[in-house]
């Protein structure tokens, strides 16, 4: 039975961890609190992968006051050589008494030896403690570890009308400046942005970061599918110095001369096979992407089932019934076959109202 003490200990080692959310990637966010009692005597967090880990910046703080402590980690410690020196096996030199993880380590070196390092050494394992939350906030490191795949989510910005551009595909602008602006951060947190050749054709985005309070981030992979790479050689997503990354068809051959990254992917009927998508950016080491597309892309990745979340700007405004949707190719035709959606959070961005959405089960909410 976990104590309040413990909760509290717990939820401040998570907002510790969060602090790493632009730069971790591809590595999970980790944070760690050392307490002796109800006092803190050290704490850290995993920043960049390559640098120490949370648990060993946490002991370093605490010094000659860890023997005997208690930690909170957000992850279980790791127990094997990668970048850094396993954990663990710090752990266990400082002489701490009990550790208290908020879930087990997937990744297939740790999965649980890292608690079987600590227990042979006579130190109390506790796990589960706020689980859920530790689980939301690594989702899409999780999602690569175990279903070998990034999470998706699919940024949009609708009019009251459920509009997403107009019938000539300008959606310049429909939400406000502060929405806007908000949009930044989910990008920074994202390890790509993912669009289509016909966004980069129309809206011609650069599909970047640009932070207003100076926060250290990542530059996102900027990825383009372009099954015939027509827009290699144009647009602003070549721009700047975040990397591009554009997806073709296996017979598409890149220009010569062109300084680019480019990868195949497979197409069946003139589209792509866009699980295999995510398994090639899988495959890159990244945990989540990003979607700013339009309606007939989001539509079909939400077609697919591949959609995890939906970030959704509605904005107070009407642009009619020759505007675009906000997917297209969904084809419903009766009520038992619509998409239901729960929410997971509302709130109020400048003067527009963003949601962030996640598909139900096909069989819920059906009645």
């Amino acid at each position: 039975m976990f104590s309040s003490t413990d909760h509290l200990m717990m939820a401040r080692a998570l907002r510790l961890a969060e602090r790493g959310a632009y730069t971790t990637r591809p590595n999970p966010m980790v944070g760690c609190v050392i307490t002796q009692g109800d006092e803190v005597v050290g704490e850290g967090f995993h920043a960049r992968a390559g640098e120490q880990h949370a648990e060993v910046l946490a002991l370093q703080a605490a010094g000659e006051r860890a023997k005997g402590a208690t930690v909170y980690v957000t992850l279980e410690p790791c127990a094997h050589v990668g970048k850094t020196g396993p954990c663990a096996n710090a752990l266990v030199a400082a002489g701490v008494a009990r550790v208290v993880a908020a879930m087990r380590d997937p990744f297939p070196q740790v999965d649980g030896e890292g608690f079987k390092t600590l227990q042979a050494a006579g130190i109390v394992v506790e796990g589960g403690l706020m689980e859920a939350q530790a689980r939301t906030l690594n989702r899409g490191w999780l999602s690569r570890i175990e279903r070998g795949r990034p999470w998706l989510r699919v940024k949009l910005a609708t009019s009251l009308d459920g509009r997403s551009a107009l019938a000539s595909g300008e959606s310049k602008w429909i939400s406000g400046e502060a929405s806007r602006q908000d949009v930044q951060r989910w990008r920074a947190r994202a390890g790509a942005i993912l669009t289509g050749a016909g966004t980069v054709l129309i809206d011609d985005p650069s599909l970047t970061v640009r932070l207003d309070d100076g926060a250290a981030f990542v530059p996102p992979l900027r990825v383009v599918l372009d099954p015939g790479l027509a827009t290699i050689t144009r647009g602003r997503v070549r721009e700047g110095d975040a990397p591009t990354l554009y997806v073709h068809a296996p017979d598409a051959k890149p220009p010569r001369g062109i300084d680019a990254q480019t990868a195949a992917a497979p197409v069946h009927e003139g589209r792509f096979d866009l699980e295999a998508v995510l398994k090639l950016l899988a495959a890159r080491e990244i945990n989540e992407v990003q979607i700013e597309a339009g309606a007939t892309l989001a539509g079909a990745f939400l077609a697919e089932g591949l959609v995890d979340e939906i970030l959704l700007y509605v904005a107070p405004v009407l642009l009619g019934d020759r505007a675009r949707p906000l997917f297209d190719g969904l084809h419903i035709d009766e009520m038992t076959q619509r998409l239901n959606l729960s929410i997971v959070e509302s709130r109020r961005i400048g003067n527009d109202v963003r949601l962030l959405l996640r598909p139900e089960p096909a069989d819920a909410g059906t009645a």
